[in-house]
């Protein structure tokens, strides 16, 4: 019995520190969601509808209760750009806490269709590449969201 009691208290001691670090990790952070939305389609509607899914996101949770990321890569990357139709949309979201991640392969493919690089909304936020943000943003605890 003695050998059992020490035994639960070993694997307490080298649980415990795990534990501890985890339930720090979710007092830091005030999201009660934490959303990555993915953008790899060219469509017009499917850009707004992008941004709709964001905006309804915050209206439900509230702006300081949800951490959403919206990741362009491949065509949908045009979302991004400087001239889009939605720019004010993306600067009214990026205003309100929403990140925008524009991936930088294809960025660099692009200009090199177009002969010179897209010019990207200043408050697009370069990553290496899109689909690798994504990946580790689910690895943190992100729910991918793909409208």
């Amino acid at each position: 019995m003695k050998k059992l009691v020490k035994a639960f208290a070993l694997l307490a001691l080298l649980v415990s520190p795990f534990i501890g670090s985890q339930a720090i990790a979710a007092e830091n952070s005030m999201a009660d969601a934490k959303i990555v939305l993915q953008i790899s389609d060219p469509n017009p509607f499917k850009q707004k509808l992008v941004l709709n899914v964001a905006n309804n996101l915050i209206k439900h949770y509230g702006q300081d209760l949800v951490e959403i990321e919206i990741v362009a890569f491949g065509p949908g990357l045009r979302l991004l750009f400087a001239d889009n139709a939605n720019k004010g949309r993306v600067n009214s979201l990026a205003d309100r806490g929403v990140t925008f991640s524009a991936c930088a392969n294809t960025t660099r493919n692009m200009g090199k269709m177009l002969g010179t690089p897209p010019v990207l909304n200043s408050k697009a936020v370069t990553v290496s590449a899109g689909v690798v943000r994504i990946v580790d943003l689910v690895k943190k605890g992100y729910i991918l969201i793909k409208p």
